[in-house]
C-alpha cells in the first residue's frame, strides 16, 4: 500500500499484520493527496485508514499544526487521540497530536498549542473557536478528516465544520469517513471537495457470531457488587473488565479485592512494571480479573479471556466492538455483558443498532442468569 516500515513495525507490536479491506481502498489515494470519501462497518479499521496516510506525510522536523480530525463527541476524538499516541509511540515517529473539545478549560487547551502539535483531533465548535482566536494557524494545514462524517454533515454541526474547512487553503486534501453516508453528506461534501475517490467497503457483521452479549440494570452504586455476583455464578478463570477512568480501575479492584475476589489493573499512570506484573498475574491465573481502560487495554492480545466486562458503557459503537474483541478468539465462545443503571439503558438499543447485534437484557436470580419476562418489569436481582 505504500505505507513506510516503520509504521507497518509499529502495527506489528499491536499484531496488525494485514491491511482491512477498507485501508486497502483508500490508502494508496490517500497518500497521494486525493479527497476520500470513505464507507464502512464500524470496527473495519477506519481509523488507521487515515491515520497511516496522515502520519507518513507529516514533516516531523516541522513545528507546525499540519492536520485537523473533527469527531462529533469527546469520547470519539480521545479514542483517535489514544490510537494516535500508540501509532507514535510504537512506529517511533515523532508525531505530536492535541485534543481540542468543549467543557474543557480553552487556556489549558491554548497553552497546548504553543507546542505546535502536527495532528488537532477534536469537535468542530472548539477548533473553530481556535482559529478564530488566532491560536490555531489555519494555513499550514495540509489534511482535513473528517470521522463521523454523516453526524457532522447534519443540520447541527455542518455549518462550523464548514467554517473550519473554509479558514483553510483550497489545495488542502479532505478525508470523510462514516459507517453510512447519506447521499444529502455526498452532497454537501461535494462543496469542498475536488474529484474525491469514493470506497465503500460492505463487509458482513464484524461482531463474531461465537460471542453472547448481554446487560444487567442495577443502581449506579451497586455495579461493582453486581459484578461480583456475576463472577461468583459464572465460574470462569479470566474476565476482562473495562471503565473509563483510572480512579474508577482503582476503586473496582479495591472492592473485588475486598471481597475475595483476586483483580489487578492496568491504566495510563501506572509504571511499566506496574503493567507488566498486573498482566503477568492476569495471564498465569493468579488473578482471575483484569480492570483497564480502553487506553491502557488497546493492543493487549490476552488468550482464554471468557467474560468482557462494561462497568461503564463506551459511547461509540467501535469502541464496544474492540472490548468484545478481546473474548471469543480463533472461533472461541465469549460472553460480553455490560452492567447498566437505567439511564445508561437507553444507549444499549443505539449499539444493538449500529452493530446489528442483539443485546438481551438479563437478571440475576439466585446466583443463576435468567431471561427478562416480557411482562415482567420487576428486579428479579437476588
Amino acid at each position: 500500500l505504500g505505507i513506510d516500515a516503520a509504521l507497518i513495525a509499529g502495527l506489528a507490536k499491536t499484531d496488525i499484520t494485514v491491511p482491512t479491506s477498507i485501508q486497502a481502498a483508500v490508502i494508496p489515494d490517500a497518500l497521494q493527496g486525493k479527497d476520500i470519501i470513505g464507507q464502512s462497518a464500524t470496527g473495519t479499521g477506519k481509523t488507521l485508514a487515515y491515520l497511516l496516510p496522515l502520519f507518513q506525510k507529516i514533516d516531523s522536523a516541522k513545528r507546525e499544526m499540519q492536520a485537523i480530525v473533527l469527531a462529533p463527541t469527546h469520547e470519539l476524538a480521545m479514542q483517535i487521540f489514544r490510537q494516535t499516541e500508540l501509532l507514535a509511540q510504537n512506529s517511533e515517529k515523532s508525531v505530536t497530536a492535541a485534543v481540542l473539545i468543549g467543557e474543557v478549560k480553552i487556556t489549558r487547551q491554548i497553552d497546548k498549542l504553543k507546542e505546535k502539535p502536527h495532528i488537532l483531533i477534536g469537535s468542530g465548535g472548539r477548533i473553530l473557536e481556535l482559529i478564530q482566536k488566532r491560536k490555531i494557524n489555519a494555513q499550514t494545514i495540509k489534511t482535513i478528516v473528517i470521522d463521523e462524517a454523516d453526524r457532522l454533515l447534519d443540520d447541527n454541526n455542518r455549518a462550523g465544520v464548514a467554517s473550519v474547512i473554509k479558514a483553510t487553503q483550497k489545495d488542502r486534501q479532505l478525508m470523510l469517513f462514516s459507517a453510512t453516508i447519506t447521499p444529502l453528506a455526498i452532497e454537501k461534501a461535494g462543496e469542498w471537495m475536488h474529484d474525491p475517490v469514493f470506497a465503500s467497503v460492505q463487509t458482513e457483521s464484524a461482531v463474531p457470531s461465537e460471542i453472547e452479549h448481554m446487560y444487567f440494570i442495577t443502581d449506579a452504586r451497586d455495579k461493582i457488587d453486581t459484578l461480583r455476583k456475576l463472577l461468583a455464578s459464572l465460574k470462569v478463570e479470566r474476565t476482562l473488565v473495562f471503565v473509563n477512568t483510572a480512579a474508577a480501575i482503582v476503586e473496582t479492584v479495591a472492592k473485588l479485592c475486598h471481597h475475595g475476589v483476586v483483580a489487578v489493573g492496568i491504566h495510563g499512570s501506572a509504571s511499566k512494571g506496574e503493567r507488566q506484573a498486573a498482566m503477568e498475574d492476569f495471564r498465569t491465573g493468579r488473578a482471575r480479573v483484569l480492570v483497564a481502560s480502553d487506553l491502557a487495554a488497546r493492543g493487549l492480545d490476552i488468550p482464554g479471556v471468557e467474560n468482557v466486562a462494561n462497568l461503564d458503557l463506551p459511547e461509540d459503537p467501535q469502541a464496544y466492538l474492540h472490548r468484545a474483541g478481546r473474548t471469543g478468539r480463533a472461533g472461541e465462545s465469549g460472553r460480553v455483558f455490560s452492567i447498566v443503571d437505567r439511564a445508561e439503558a437507553r444507549h444499549i438499543n443505539f449499539l444493538q443498532k449500529s452493530l446489528q447485534i442483539r443485546i438481551p437484557e438479563k437478571w440475576l436470580s439466585y446466583g443463576k442468569i435468567v431471561d427478562v419476562a416480557k411482562n415482567d418489569s420487576s428486579p428479579k436481582h437476588k
